[in-house]
């Protein structure tokens, strides 16, 4: 059993509320958008992190995380990329992916728009995270954490802190 913390689109920002919301965790994702290298290396010291680069990262984020990840944790196969739409409309090319792949957990950012849907389609579940950073038109700051026991995904509990 794996309790995961997932966020996105820290733009260089990450609020010390979000670090303590993940202390429980096992691990900490990070679906894109870190804005810098420094911040990834924040976040790695806290806990094993797994990330993809966004389409504001630089070079040193792009040479450390790569665009997609597939993995596996526990017995759900992950995919995770920065721009990657949602259920009905998937990204050029991500529905391919999916179809190829055939993911249990679909995880993307940058709509800054925190969003968990069940794809019935594809039998997978999506989440995108929102934004914990402050740079955006976002009004809140959001982060999620959850748990993977095997195949099943559970408790999913939601960060949300009024951006200042």
């Amino acid at each position: 059993m794996k309790k995961i913390g997932l966020l996105s689109d820290t733009h260089s920002n990450v609020d010390e509320k979000i670090l303590k919301f993940f202390t429980d965790c096992d691990e900490i994702w990070h679906a894109g958008d870190f804005g810098n290298i420094e911040t990834a290396d924040l976040i790695s010291k806290l806990k094993p992190l797994k990330g993809v680069f966004g389409n504001i990262d630089g070079q040193e984020v792009r040479i450390a995380y790569p665009k997609i990840q597939s993995f596996l944790c526990e017995k759900v196969n992950v995919l995770m990329t920065h721009i990657g739409g949602y259920p009905g409309r998937y990204e050029k090319g991500i529905k391919e992916i999916i179809r190829d792949l055939k993911p249990k957990l679909f995880i993307s950012g940058h709509s800054h728009i925190l969003k968990v849907i069940y794809d019935d389609k594809n039998d997978l579940l999506h989440i995108n995270p929102g934004a914990a950073g402050k740079s955006g038109l976002h009004k809140f700051q959001t982060a999620v954490r959850f748990t993977i026991d095997e195949e099943e995904i559970k408790d999913l509990e939601v960060f949300e802190k009024l951006r200042m």
